[in-house]
């Protein structure tokens, strides 16, 4: 973590949770990512509008990001293309078990005290502490 700023975290953190009360508030939806994109697929009419508004705008606040700080947000270099789509895939079999991701469970679920989001945020950050000492210590990668 060598760009880590308490600040940048820390008002990170209140702007997801804020656009995340705005979506409830204004649209009663919960902001799980996972549950925005597949409804693209399988809803009509005005509910694919907001979720595809939803969408641009995160795309574009990161893009926005990116161009105005390039310093803070680096593509790391030096993984493997296989490991990459190996851990997509994986992420989005846990999303699909878990009936949401990181996003719904961790910033909307536990905001609504659901016991089914905190024991799933938990299974995420547990598997992701695993993966990250997997890579960096078993098979020595991304130091």
């Amino acid at each position: 973590m060598q760009n880590f700023t308490p600040v940048s975290a820390l008002l990170g953190g209140a702007l997801i949770g804020f656009s995340a009360v705005l979506l409830l508030w204004f649209n009663g939806r919960i902001a799980g990512i996972s549950s925005i994109m597949s409804g693209l697929f399988t809803t009509g009419g005005a509910n694919r509008h907001w979720r595809i508004s939803f969408l641009i705008g995160l795309m574009l606040g990161a893009a926005i990001w990116q161009f105005y700080m390039p310093e803070v947000l680096q593509f790391r270099q030096g993984y493997p293309l296989s490991l990459i789509m190996a851990g997509g895939f994986l992420v989005g079999l846990g999303t699909r078990i878990g009936s949401g991701c990181t996003s719904g469970h961790g910033i909307c679920g536990i905001a609504l005290l659901s016991p089914r989001s905190i024991a799933a945020t938990l299974t995420f950050m547990a598997s992701g502490l695993l993966t990250v000492y997997l890579i960096r210590h078993l098979f020595g990668m991304g130091a």
